[in-house]
């Protein structure tokens, strides 16, 4: 039975990744008009499923023993799921694009102080270097190649409607290595802590956690999507193109080395990096301001409440 609940609280995280995190898929090719949602959630839902059995181990492991070295007891690892689902749930209610990876990194964090475990803070310093890294890079890639494929449409002979269709396949594949990479990093966050355990096979895990993910996108994606899509920058079936491929090759990079990263801060860095060849002014400073204080809150607030609950529960139960 207390396997069942922490398998059922490892599914409740991912469905918060699922609607939060679908519109890291497809917000750019859905808010440009070239795919409706419901058939853009359906390839997030193969892909994630995919990513998340094929490399999802690497995240699960850094997720599960990488940052508390130690086994944790059940009431941890339910206290960590359940924490760092709700502030998902509470952001992507409010349209917020958030990280789930920050916020499950959080709750383990606060558990392993709560529980005086052993913890890694050189693997710590590493994901939260990461997260800075991350958006950054993604973001000077997507300038440089939507400069560059704008110029490159520009000085094309061929018929603009047969390069915006060549263009819009190629957005509806990046989408497909997006929702691929998003299963690949974020599944082991959704199982990661259960994983601690060593109970339940690591595929069994996954797969709880592809589809879970799955569910989410499915389900209650949408809100988070206009917000990816439209909120930021306005956004062309190019702009949308070299979004999706960028923030793909940054979660796929950072998931292949085992490390957290916030798929939130990979999107809208690349959709952040397009609307600067457009000129800044095209961003808008509000919503960007608001995703900002959402990647501070969550860790922080997702740690604490971790901590202080697991303390309560535990002096309670005894």
């Amino acid at each position: 039975m207390i396997i069942l609940i922490l398998l059922g609280a490892g599914a409740y995280v991912g469905w918060n990744i699922g609607a939060n995190d679908a519109a890291n898929c497809v917000g750019t090719t859905v808010g440009c008009g070239l795919i409706s949602y419901k058939r853009a959630v359906i390839l997030v839902s193969v892909f994630v499923i995919a990513g998340s059995l094929v490399d999802g181990d690497h995240v699960m492991k850094t997720i599960g023993k990488g940052i508390v070295s130690q086994q944790l007891d059940y009431l941890a690892i339910f206290v960590a799921l359940l924490c760092s689902g709700g502030f998902v749930t509470l952001a992507t209610f409010y349209r917020i694009p958030t990280s789930t990876s920050q916020a499950i990194v959080g709750g383990v964090l606060g558990i392993g102080l709560a529980t005086g475990a052993q913890i890694q803070y050189s693997k710590l310093i590493i994901i939260a270097e990461s997260w800075i890294l991350c958006p950054i890079l993604v973001m000077g890639l997507a300038y440089g190649l939507y400069f560059l494929l704008t110029m490159f449409i520009k000085r094309l002979r061929v018929g603009t409607l047969l390069v915006q269709n060549a263009l819009g396949w190629l957005a509806v594949m990046s989408a497909c290595y997006v929702s691929y990479s998003m299963g690949a990093n974020n599944a082991g966050n959704a199982v990661g802590p259960i994983a601690n355990l060593g109970i339940v096979h690591p595929q069994i895990l996954l797969g709880i956690g592809g589809v879970s993910i799955a569910i989410g996108a499915l389900t209650y994606g949408k809100k988070v999507a206009d917000t990816v899509g439209k909120g930021i920058t306005p956004l062309d079936i190019p702009g949308a193109f070299v979004a999706q491929m960028s923030s793909a090759f940054g979660m796929h990079l950072f998931s292949i080395l085992g490390i957290p990263v916030s798929t939130s801060s990979a999107i809208v860095g690349a959709v952040v990096g397009v609307g600067l060849v457009k000129g800044a002014k095209s961003i808008s400073k509000k919503t960007i301001l608001t995703i900002l204080v959402g990647w501070v809150l969550t860790p922080s607030l997702a740690a604490v409440t971790a901590f202080f609950l697991y303390k309560f529960l535990k002096g309670f139960f005894i």
